[in-house]
This record gives C-alpha cells, structure tokens and sequence, in this order.
C-alpha cells in the first residue's frame, strides 16, 4: 500500500464531476487500499477519489465502525436536518457549520463490485453526503450558508471525528 498525495483545494480538478467506474480491477482494488492508508495517515473519516487526483466515482470512509467503500455511490432518499462542523483534507486547517440530511439511503457498489446499500443517520449521514459531493465536484464550503462561520483552525489538538 502507498500514501497518495492529497489535492489541496482550489485544485481544478476538486470541481469535476467524477466519472463512473464500469468494472472493479486490480488498479481500483489497489487504489482503494492506499485510499484507506492515505485517510488514516492524514488522519480523516472519509476519503474520495477525486481528493487523491482519480477523476472516478469512489469513496471511502471509517467513522470508527468499521471500513466502507462505495463505488459509484447514488444517495436514493434523504430526510431530516442536522448541522456539524465540518473539515476536509483538501481544504486543510479551515472548518464551518454545515447543513445537511440527517438521515440518507445510499446505494452503490462494495469493493467486489457487488451491490451495496447503506442506511445512515447522524454523524455517517454527512460524511456519505460530504464524500458523495466531492465526487460531483463540489467542496464543504460550497454549502456554508454564512461564510462569515469558514474559520481557520489548528488540526493538531481537535479529535480525528472533526475531519471529513
């Protein structure tokens, strides 16, 4: 496994929406497990490709109950609202509040390319959303509805859970 190196926003290709993956081969089943081991290092809760400079509909995630991969995740239902505070390893040391569904149903594929759904509530709901966003080129901050709330922090001391 390898450490890939993070695209750090305003990168161009942050913005592009993310081609699917038609079939699971032996280079996407490698980039996932150096997507993983990039995540942890960095360290975060959610990792896609398009982070990584893969123009491809893959994400990653572990919030702590174990590993998720989706390929070419499509969220099919969302209801609810909640709001966290919100980081990201492309946009390092910045954070704000953002708005989302409290609760999502996510289809997809799992790393065998088997079909896969996901029902999440809570913290999961909005690092599925906050993923699923990077693949159609859009950023965190793209849903701040006060900018004045985009701060600059200090990762060094805020728990692994605060980076998406």
């Amino acid at each position: 496994m390898s450490i890939l190196k993070v695209i750090i926003y305003p990168n161009p290709i942050l913005r592009k929406k993310c081609k699917s993956i038609s079939k699971v081969t032996t280079e996407i089943t490698k980039l996932i497990n150096d997507m993983f081991e990039t995540m942890y290092v960095a360290p975060g809760v959610g990792l896609a490709a398009p982070q990584v400079g893969k123009n491809i509909r893959l994400i990653v995630i572990d919030i702590g109950q174990g590993p998720i991969v989706l390929i070419n995740p499509k969220i099919v239902k969302k209801s609810g609202q909640q709001t966290f505070t919100e980081g990201c390893l492309c946009l390092p040391g910045v954070e704000a509040p953002v708005d989302r569904a409290s609760y999502v149903e996510v289809k997809g594929l799992d790393k065998a390319g088997k079909p896969v759904d996901y029902i999440a509530e809570g913290f999961l709901a909005t690092v599925l959303q906050h993923e699923i966003d990077h693949l159609d080129g859009k950023v965190f901050i793209d849903r701040v509805k006060d900018t004045s709330l985009i701060k600059e922090v200090r990762f060094e001391s805020e728990p692994k859970e605060e980076r998406i």
